[in-house]
């Protein structure tokens, strides 16, 4: 189909003034200071509606509220973890509020993480968990692939896994804290068995983590059997092999 714009038409669309958006900022939507970084302190003004609120350097970094793949893989690895955690010793946590910094301008919302009960603290987390954990949405991709893997290390979070909760391709990367920095371990993908003891012997099938079926029976993949013989999968230090051959 052609459509044809006369001259006449085209200067008078010109001739329009152009209508930009006067929204206020966010903070000044919510009613919260402008004139000065943001603390947590802050953070009781801002409203329950699901959405996650955080700050960097005392400015609002808001992400809408998880859906659909992203609210499974989360449920069910925090259900498998707190299966495995030894529970004298470690706790897990869903959506903990983590302060990284002692000016409390910085503070970080993981999906999931594993805290020493010892270090367990109100309102918020003032020391690092050994293992903080972010399911991938589509708007966070860089959020947790760059921002927060570079402020969790800094922080000293001792374990970082980013979740792809993908139908298609679901797996989950591995990195440990050495020297300052996070260094891959592993990358898991689909059926694949991923084994690790850190921050406590678990076993980790990513599919279950989005399929349809019994994830429960499945999540930690198949039993070993009596000749300790199992299936392939890749181990935490990044070798893949067959788990519990000896």
């Amino acid at each position: 189909m052609l459509v044809m714009v006369s001259r006449c038409e085209r200067d008078e669309a010109l001739d329009r003034p152009t209508v930009l958006s006067m929204e206020p900022p966010l903070e000044q939507r919510l009613e919260l200071p402008t004139d000065r970084p943001l603390t947590v302190a802050d953070l009781v003004d801002t409203p329950d509606d699901g959405r996650r609120y955080e700050l960097v350097d005392g400015r609002l970094d808001v992400s809408a509220a998880p859906v659909g793949l992203h609210t499974r893989a989360e449920f069910r690895l925090g259900w498998h973890l707190i299966n495995a955690a030894p529970e004298e010793i470690f706790e897990v946590h869903g959506g903990p509020g983590i302060v990284l910094n002692d000016t409390r301008t910085a503070h970080r919302v993981p999906d999931i993480a594993v805290i020493r009960t010892e270090y367990f603290e109100l309102p918020y987390q003032t020391r690092p968990p050994v293992l903080a954990v972010e399911v991938l949405s589509p708007e966070s991709v860089f959020r947790d692939t760059e921002q927060k893997r570079r402020e969790y290390a800094d922080f000293g979070i001792e374990s970082y896994w980013i979740v792809n909760p993908s139908l298609e391709k679901p797996g989950v990367s591995v990195l440990w804290l050495q020297d300052g920095r996070y260094r891959e371990v592993a990358q898991v993908y689909g059926k694949d068995v991923f084994a690790t003891d850190v921050p406590f012997p678990i076993r980790l099938v990513p599919e279950w983590l989005v399929a349809d079926g019994p994830w429960k029976a499945n999540i930690g993949g198949p039993t070993e059997d009596a000749n300790g013989s199992g299936s392939s999968g890749t181990a935490a230090n990044g070798t893949t092999g067959s788990e519990g051959s000896g």
